[in-house]
């Protein structure tokens, strides 16, 4: 499979776009004015304590504070307090944990009210960053994240990623982390370090005992709530975590930027410093490369699938709805039962792709064609979880219901990614909105097939706005021309100053408009 990742860093925020096989997949944007990203350490200061909620109030020098259950304390918060302690009044043994003597692990039920009081100042990390009004959601359960390993202090259990099945390598693994594995420290295996040299997971190693280290700095210099280490940035974040042999290209358009990323990734993989490259053309990037229109076609509360089958999304604060259309469909197999299964199995594909573009955390309800058949039923759920596995979120997916409907959880760490499809109407001066007349083309190409492959219409005609027939036909060959070679039957394109730019009709050889 191809990867490409695709930068855009030329307006206020930083916008990325994870391409595989050329299909737009995954769409981050980096404000960079963001207080809280995932993996950003804070000391901050209790600032309420909640005791029915067994839960505090954490105020991180921000205008909202961060919310902290008893459970987010982890096993080892004793240890993490008196390292706070030992680091705050210059312990330089502390930059290692060498010689550090852990406390009793925290007993897995209590109350909060118990070991945390008003006033009181911890180390916490962001574990899921602010969603709606809601504040960022805080653990005492410190990990620093590498492109192989994870580094935790003080433990000092060796874990392996399930997705590593091989069990020799899992041994190899196991070996080498155990020869390099500092004292003080637990360390977590990820599924990228499969196959990697001890010099490789070494270097990883050292990378984050250096940021633990500096994070050790800074604790003797603390005079209120406030950062003290942060998670990489949006670009270097996906680059650590998706960088695999079958990554291509990585194209940036700020020059920056572009020195920035090429310098992480000669840090983490030097031989593959050259698949950067600095983006230079003046049309933008996001358009030179069709995402643009991806985006526009992905994102709103109706998204249409090639084959004419389109899906509602819905989005509540408790949940997220997807509802499954045929549309138009073109039926084929021996009846109603394989025609709903060849519309689920594409939805399905599209459904995952979704999931991971909009970044869909919590619950998701899936509204399946209705099928009859329990052999069919299953095989609907084999596909989506087979399109699943390549999300790296975690996820739960049960089989459908007996109503037919799916449900899926998946982890939910940040906002989900909202693009706004809709854009001034041109007629009525902004009082409403319309669909983004950069799908309008697409919108005609999916009806002409229509047309001619459901309905046997032959020498068609589309009338458009002047501007679109413009566009159609400029060019050789012109997109009417392109039309015509697909679908082998004659269409005539003319212009209507009457319409207005969205607006569309199709006659028959007849001259007879057909109603859509």
């Amino acid at each position: 499979m191809e990867k490409d990742l695709i930068i855009s860093a030329k307006g206020d925020e930083m916008q990325l776009a994870l391409l595989e096989d050329k299909q737009l997949v995954e769409l981050h944007k980096d404000k960079g004015s963001s207080p809280f990203t995932v993996g950003d350490v804070f000391v901050g200061r209790v600032r309420k304590i909640m005791s029915g909620l067994n839960a505090a109030f954490v105020d991180l020098g921000s205008d909202k504070d961060g919310f902290m259950h008893y459970l987010d304390l982890g096993l080892n918060y004793n240890s993490l307090a008196k390292y706070m302690k030992l680091a705050m009044n210059g312990d330089a043994a502390m930059a290692t944990l060498k010689g550090f003597t852990t406390e009793p692990v925290l007993e897995k039920v209590g109350n909060l009210s118990n070991i945390l009081t008003v006033g009181q100042y911890l180390i916490a990390q962001v574990s899921k960053e602010p969603i709606s009004t809601k504040g960022p959601k805080l653990t005492c359960d410190i990990s620093f994240a590498g492109r192989y390993l994870v580094l935790a202090p003080f433990g000092s259990h060796i874990s392996i990623s399930q997705k590593i099945r091989g069990k020799e390598e899992c041994r190899r693994l196991r070996r080498i982390v155990e020869s390099i594995r500092p004292e003080g420290f637990g360390i977590i295996v990820r599924t990228m370090a499969e196959g990697r040299s001890v010099s490789e997971l070494d270097a990883d190693l050292r990378n984050l005992l250096e940021t633990w280290k500096q994070m050790t700095e800074r604790l003797k210099r603390i005079n209120g709530p406030q950062k003290i280490s942060s998670e990489l940035g949006a670009a270097s974040a996906i680059l650590r975590d998706v960088l695999t042999d079958d990554f291509n290209n990585v194209y940036v358009d700020n020059e920056q930027v572009y020195n920035d990323v090429r310098q992480y990734i000669k840090s983490i993989a030097p031989d593959r410093a050259d698949i950067v490259k600095y983006y230079k053309l003046e049309t933008p990037i996001f358009e030179q490369f069709g995402i643009q229109r991806d985006i526009r076609r992905a994102f709103g509360r109706i998204v249409t699938i090639h084959s004419g089958v389109y899906l509602y999304v819905e989005h509540t604060e408790a949940m997220h709805v997807i509802d499954v259309n045929s549309g138009n469909h073109i039926k084929s197999g021996e009846g109603q039962e394989d025609t709903a299964l060849q519309v689920n199995i594409e939805s399905a594909k599209e459904i995952a792709r979704q999931l991971r573009l909009r970044d869909m955390g919590g619950i998701v309800i899936v509204d399946f064609v209705d099928m009859h058949k329990a052999e069919n039923r299953k095989k609907l759920y084999d596909v989506m979880c087979e399109e699943m596995k390549r999300d790296k979120a975690r996820h739960t997916i049960l089989p459908l219901s007996k109503f037919g409907l799916m449900q899926i959880t998946r982890q939910r760490v940040r906002p989900a990614v909202e693009v706004d499809v809709q854009e001034k109407c041109p007629l009525c001066d902004g009082t409403g909105t319309i669909k983004s007349s950069l799908v309008i083309v697409d919108e005609v190409q999916a009806s002409l097939r229509h047309l001619v492959e459901v309905q046997h219409e032959r020498r068609l005609t589309v009338m458009v706005h002047p501007y679109v027939h413009a566009y159609v036909m400029r060019g050789f060959p012109s997109l009417r021309m392109k039309w015509m070679w697909q679908l082998k039957t004659y269409i005539t394109v003319k212009p209507s100053e009457s319409f207005n730019l969205l607006e569309y009709k199709f006659f028959n050889a007849s001259g007879e408009e057909i109603e859509m």
